[in-house]
């Protein structure tokens, strides 16, 4: 599974051309995606959920980019409470390896012990 994805793959993937996806990271200020060092984007799943929802909004549902924005803001401020509660995909996966790491330890440990008591 991938995890970060360029201007041209999300670009193929919904099928419009990176300028218009650019336009939109420059109008909807919730969409923000990472950039390496040579300052190229790279996008996340949660990146690319963003863009499909905008994309619905202004193609299928007739939004205007200012309706959209105003949509978004809304609903970004009435799931707050939730989103406090939930992970990130990408610290998720943090927390995730952090325990594999912990739990590798306790294994060691206990065959350490495990050895000597034999």
């Amino acid at each position: 599974m991938k995890y970060y994805y360029t201007i041209g793959e999300v670009s193929n993937l919904l099928g419009v051309k990176p300028h218009v996806i650019r336009y939109w990271e420059s109008e909807f200020s919730m969409l923000r995606p990472r950039r390496d060092g040579g300052r190229n984007r790279r996008y996340t799943q949660d990146n690319i959920l963003m863009l499909k929802k905008i994309q619905d909004m202004l193609h299928n549902q007739r939004y205007t980019i200012a309706g959209a924005r105003a949509k978004l803001k809304a609903d970004a401020k009435a799931k707050e409470p939730l989103r406090q509660q939930l992970f990130s995909a990408t610290e998720l996966r943090s927390e995730m390896l952090e325990l594999r790491g912990k739990m590798e330890q306790i294994i060691s440990l206990c065959e350490a012990i495990n050895k000597e008591d034999k």
